[in-house]
């Protein structure tokens, strides 16, 4: 198949509730009042280390780009609903192993290059490549084959069922089959085209005019990035931006909640703080170590001191938000005197000492104090080493050179990770790893969510990993704005929806 150019290509609590009902009120009126030509400002804390999703860019660049530069196959909405994006129809063979899949129409690259369907296998066999850094690369391993009959149509065969095939499709990003150097530019399909990337300073879309589907709500947007949350908010309070995608203290929130010009509104947030073993080294590997170390911390006066009545308590890597979640906080609850006993059950009676590698940005370097502060208490000496963001990636996540890690997990139905040995954290359970893999080639939905219920009780018990709470998802804005996401998913940020009106 052949491409005719018509352009020059240039080079995170869980209610959904809302704080205050002037926030229906103004984003109704700015939905209806709204100038169609107004940049929105947004402000976060998460600037992408690049621009590319299978380079290791971070989760900065999903709050920019996904659904908004670049679209998928299908899209994870903010409701949690997976939606046909970039196909109109598919079906499946009656054993489940092919996929048919018929494109949308008339959709063009901002390049100018029209969207095929070797773009389609081009950008899934990216994410799938040996060279891939995708978190999602595993969970579309049973991809055995993608054949392009013609502009329109893909077929995917798979090694076996994979229930999960659209969802785990809504992480691959269609990119052209002829873009270069995805780290430092775009060529998506996306209602918005990237302007500029000032790199330590913002992000900017602009509306692109041949979009095929319904045209954004303002003027373009620009993702202004700030290294920590005072100066996010004093730039919220004097309207440098207009919304903040998330808050990382609630400490900030008195000067916003009772001012009328101002927005608080509380989210579904999938965003775990997570203290994660290499569970393959000692102590780790050792069960009773791990659960004695839940034990030990009090995880409800640690989510206290940093996000007051705010988050959650969590006794797995699994949210309320995800099908297979069940209430683990008793297995291992905070109990000292058993974390003792524990401990000396598993052969350190005086403890231990170990290393744990702390990202140097809010809210690890607090986190790792208290866990110092607590572990201690049993007789665990911690030594806090501040990374940062580059160096967790490549010590921890690429060569698993590490003890312990602090670190936040943003992904929605992210159990699949402790499906995988080789993942980071090394967790190895012969039983989960068959669970999860048989989940995913369930005839049924119920099917799969009674195993993965399963998955996730074993893996509490087991203490595979820490699990100190789920972010709440405050997202605090303007009164003029209106339309944005509330919801935490895999930090995406829709922009397109969102409206302003003149003051």
């Amino acid at each position: 198949m052949t491409k005719m150019r018509t352009v020059d290509r240039g080079l995170f609590l869980l209610t959904a509730t809302v704080f205050l009902v002037l926030g229906g009120i103004a984003g109704a009126e700015a939905q209806e009042q709204g100038d169609p030509s107004a940049i929105i400002r947004v402000g976060s804390l998460y600037e992408p280390q690049n621009l590319d999703n299978t380079a290791g860019a971070g989760q900065g660049i999903n709050e920019a780009f996904n659904g908004n530069v670049y679209e998928g196959l299908f899209q994870l909405e903010d409701s949690g609903e997976v939606v046909k994006k970039l196909v109109t129809d598919y079906t499946m063979s009656d054993d489940g192993l092919t996929y048919t899949f018929t494109l949308q129409p008339d959709v063009s690259f901002h390049s100018g290059d029209p969207l095929t369907s070797a773009d389609v296998k081009y950008s899934i066999e990216r994410v799938t490549s040996e060279n891939s850094k995708s978190s999602r690369k595993n969970s579309l391993s049973t991809i055995a084959g993608i054949e392009t009959p013609d502009d329109r149509t893909v077929v995917i065969r798979l090694s076996q069922r994979s229930i999960s095939l659209p969802y785990n499709l809504s992480y691959v990003w269609i990119v052209n089959d002829e873009a270069k150097d995805l780290t430092s530019s775009e060529d998506g399909t996306g209602p918005y085209k990237l302007e500029a990337w000032r790199r330590g300073s913002s992000i900017s879309l602009t509306p692109f005019e041949n979009y095929w589907g319904e045209k954004p709500a303002n003027g373009g947007v620009v993702f202004n990035y700030f290294t920590e949350a005072t100066a996010l908010n004093n730039a919220l309070l004097t309207g440098a931006v207009d919304i903040i995608t998330s808050v990382q203290s609630p400490d900030s929130l008195a000067q916003f909640k009772d001012n009328p010009s101002f927005v608080v509104t509380e989210g579904q947030s999938t965003t775990k703080e997570v203290l994660a073993y290499n569970d393959r080294v000692e102590p780790f590997n050792n069960v009773k170590v791990r659960k004695a170390i839940a034990r030990a911390i009090d995880r409800q006066k640690l989510l206290s001191s940093i996000w007051g009545e705010y988050g959650t308590l969590i006794g797995s890597f699994v949210p309320p938000t995800d099908p297979w979640y069940v209430d683990l906080t008793n297995v291992d609850p905070y109990d000292p005197e058993s974390a003792k006993q524990l401990l000396a059950e598993a052969g350190y009676p005086d403890g231990f000492s170990f290393t744990l590698e702390t990202p140097n940005y809010d809210p690890h370097p607090i986190v790792a104090q208290f866990v110092q502060s607590e572990l201690a208490k049993v007789g665990i000496t911690v030594n806090i080493n501040i990374i940062t963001a580059n160096e967790w990636y490549t010590k921890i996540y690429q060569a698993h050179d590490f003890q312990a890690t602090l670190q936040e997990h943003v992904n929605h139905r992210d159990i699949v990770f402790y499906g995988n040995p080789d993942f980071y954290w090394g967790y190895n359970n012969p039983k989960v790893v068959e669970l999860i893999a048989s989940a995913e080639t369930s005839g049924s939905e119920a099917e799969q969510v009674e195993k993965l219920t399963e998955a996730n009780r074993i893996i509490a018990e087991d203490a595979a990993s820490g699990w100190l709470y789920l972010y709440p998802q405050i997202v605090v804005s303007s009164a003029l704005v209106s339309g944005y996401p509330v919801n935490g998913l895999n930090s995406q940020f829709f922009a397109y929806d969102i409206a302003k009106r003149a003051q």
